[in-house]
């Protein structure tokens, strides 16, 4: 059984104490205030909110340094709307490689085998805290993979394994990635995210970045399955240019969107992509150290160099892993409560399906103090339970 050593509580708390994986920690400083100016009771399709939405596009763009020639564009339903209206609207004509190696990988993978029951689908799966072989991947079929595993803190390193020449198309969920990972655009056809990760948005608004060679198969290709209206991209077979153009297929959220605004000018103001990435490594560099001295828990992730740098997840360490899971699962369930109780820490745990243990969303928005005042608490909540 672990030896643990009686501490008594830490004397200082994180100023923000938000540590969830989506909706993720506002930006330092955040205050309703930030939304004063927002359109509220305005038309999203008067001048003034098309601006506004094309303002997001834009500084978006520019920040992620996305090439002109890709449109991007606001799509409904978050980051899950944008791929499933890339998965709907663009599988078909080839066949399929995934790559799975937690919950939202595989929940494409339920989409494309049962939903669009596309049979040449190849699936390339890996257990919490593993990644799947990616060389695999036939240049010649289409590619469908999460760029980071937000339940299990795995990811990609790079985008070296696909091919420049490729005769399929990519479609990458890049949710718990983008603004915090330098994304390789040149492989990647279909891009998307949201809001509430690494900018601390509001929820319910996806993005969705579609590259030339995705715009051409949406033209020359009609799926076999009907398309409801929220994921149609093309009329008459050409591409709806007003969605890339702040012309929304629905209504968005005027609050939202001011508050995406302030995510992305915020984002400017700490150097843009390069500084919102530092970030988010100096903060995982923290977590590191951290763990370097508490023997108790570890990395999901079995290779460093497929650590997030945002949702790091965490799995308890060998002297907990002669205990059952359901026992793991109870006294991870204790710490995050009294982590809550105490004010301490909120959303602290792991995804319901991974290996139990802790998931500390480190992306930009959290400040590295924050860490460092949490990781005294969470050591003693671990005595705590324990107790």
């Amino acid at each position: 059984m672990p030896t643990l050593t009686r501490l008594a509580p830490p004397a200082v708390r994180p100023q923000n104490p938000c540590f969830s994986s989506g909706p993720c920690a506002k930006r330092p400083g955040w205050s309703l205030a930030a939304l004063e100016s927002a359109l509220v009771g305005r038309s999203h399709r008067a001048g003034a909110g098309k601006k506004r939405l094309q303002e997001v596009i834009t500084r978006s763009r520019q920040i992620l340094g996305i090439p002109d020639d890709y449109k991007l564009g606001i799509v409904p339903a978050s980051d899950t709307g944008a791929v499933e209206m890339a998965l709907w609207s663009l599988l078909g004509p080839r066949g399929v490689d995934v790559f799975a190696w937690e919950s939202f990988g595989q929940g494409w993978v339920t989409d494309i085998i049962r939903q669009l029951k596309l049979s040449d689908t190849r699936v390339m799966s890996a257990d919490y805290g593993q990644l799947p072989d990616l060389h695999q991947y036939q240049p010649d079929r289409d590619c469908v993979f999460t760029w980071n595993g937000t339940t299990s803190g795995v990811c990609v390193p790079h985008a070296d394994w696909i091919p420049a020449d490729r005769q399929g198309l990519t479609i990458c969920d890049a949710t718990s990635a983008a603004f915090a990972m330098p994304l390789d655009w040149p492989r990647l056809d279909v891009v998307t995210w949201s809001w509430q990760k690494v900018l601390g948005g509001e929820a319910a608004h996806g993005m969705l970045a579609l590259s030339p060679r995705a715009v051409a198969r949406l033209e020359s290709y009609k799926p076999q399955w009907p398309l409801p209206k929220l994921f149609r991209l093309t009329s008459g077979g050409k591409l709806i240019a007003g969605i890339f153009e702040a012309d929304t297929i629905n209504t968005p959220s005027m609050l939202a969107v001011e508050d995406a605004l302030d995510g992305l000018r915020w984002a400017e103001s700490v150097g843009g992509l390069s500084g919102l990435i530092a970030r988010s490594r100096r903060n995982l560099a923290a977590i590191e150290r951290w763990l370097a001295g508490f023997p108790h828990f570890q990395f999901l992730a079995a290779a460093q160099r497929t650590r997030s740098n945002t949702s790091v997840c965490l799995k308890f360490a060998a002297d907990f892993q002669s205990w059952e899971r359901e026992a793991q699962a109870a006294l991870a369930k204790k710490i995050v409560t009294r982590l809550e109780q105490e004010k301490a820490g909120f959303d602290l745990g792991a995804y319901r399906d991974a290996p139990p243990g802790l998931r500390i969303w480190a992306g930009a928005t959290v400040e590295t103090s924050d860490l460092e005042a949490l990781f005294p608490w969470i050591e003693w909540a671990l005595e705590e339970s324990r107790a």
